[in-house]
């Protein structure tokens, strides 16, 4: 649909500079613009190859100027979030349950609700207003959705899992399987049996592959505005603040707990029964053993502060040059030789 740059601007409380009644009809990167495009630049860069392409309009942060007509904003980066939705608006589902789809009949599917083919709604499962769910999902009994929830194909959500408004899971993620609970009996592993829940509040965005175990005995909970990439674990009764951000393969283990606005990068793993602060950061690849209080940047296996593996790091590289020294002063000093004497013979083979 066609929008005319002073339309734009509205939505995403921008300042025109140059013709506002300028129809445009497509969003495109820069190297694949046309006439009638808007493109973006964040930096100096995007805005050199946006100013050499075919773009009719150019979103942009800084006081740049251009022959090409501009909308001005405070972040071109989250006008450019805005705008896409606009350009490329989500898929509409229609109302209604698919005929090949399984609905017990204590379900509650609200009547704006989608329910896709070969779908599975338990008993007592509850299905919010305009919630989406695609092919072949299942919903476990007494499980509730909130309004707007878009369940992706093949996303499993086990006995009484609870959604929020807005949720996003995709496909193949499972949520509410059996945390991993033994204890040693006689030689064997007895099952503990995992008889709690997952609680997933509104806004919540989770990847596709992810598994949310269900707690123990209470729930396992995800907070509010909180988004999971791909392939990530998260164990029983985990307690996930809001607004956190835990990047593809990150692994978190039963009962720790993360503050608001924490990020786990890619790989991140986390001991058990640990409490992260607010607003913690850890970078790619570490291992999380202990605490870590409000602020702060950790990394490394195991993982420290940034501030302390960044000072090993240095030493590290200096190591070599460090033993070069050793050695000479051990031959100025004659200890190489005498090392040398004093050293066990070979083994006789």
């Amino acid at each position: 649909m066609p929008y005319t740059v002073a339309e734009i601007a509205r939505h995403v409380v921008g300042e025109v500079v140059g013709d506002g009644t300028l129809v445009l009809q497509r969003f495109a990167p820069a190297d694949r613009a046309q006439a009638g495009d808007l493109t973006f630049a964040e930096n100096d860069l995007f805005f050199a190859r946006a100013e050499q392409s075919a773009a009719s309009a150019i979103l942009v942060d800084g006081p740049v100027k251009s022959q090409k007509t501009l909308i001005r904003v405070p972040s071109a980066r989250i006008a450019f979030a805005k705008v896409l939705p606009l350009f490329f608006p989500e898929p509409k589902y229609e109302p209604g349950i698919h005929p090949s789809a399984v609905v017990a009949p204590t379900a509650q599917v609200d009547a704006t609700a989608h329910v896709g083919p070969q779908c599975t709604v338990s008993d007592g499962a509850v299905i919010g207003a305009r919630s989406v769910l695609l092919a072949s999902v299942f919903v476990g009994s007494q499980s509730v959705l909130g309004e707007d929830v878009l369940l992706f194909p093949n996303v499993t959500l086990y006995a009484r899992s609870i959604l929020g408004n807005r949720v996003r899971i995709h496909a193949g993620t499972v949520i509410g399987s059996d945390g991993f609970g033994y204890v040693q009996d006689g030689g064997m592993h007895r099952k503990v049996p995992q008889i709690g829940n997952v609680i997933i509040r509104d806004d919540v965005e989770i990847g596709a592959g992810v598994t949310v175990d269900r707690g123990a005995l209470g729930a396992t909970v995800i907070g509010k505005g909180t988004k999971i990439d791909n392939l990530v674990q998260i164990a029983h009764n985990v307690n996930i603040g809001e607004h956190c951000l835990v990047v593809a393969q990150a692994g978190i283990a039963g009962s720790t707990r993360l503050g608001n606005y924490v990020v786990l990068a890619g790989q991140v793993g986390l001991a058990g029964h640990l409490k992260l602060g607010n607003r913690v950061t850890v970078a790619a690849q570490s291992g999380v053993m202990s605490n870590i209080p409000d602020g702060e940047k950790w990394f490394g296996y195991p993982a420290q502060p940034d501030r302390v593996m960044k000072r090993q790091m240095i030493a590290l590289q200096q190591l070599p040059e460090l033993l070069k020294r050793v050695t000479e002063l051990e031959k100025k000093l004659g200890l190489g030789e005498r090392a040398a004497e004093d050293a066990p013979p070979p083994p006789v083979k």
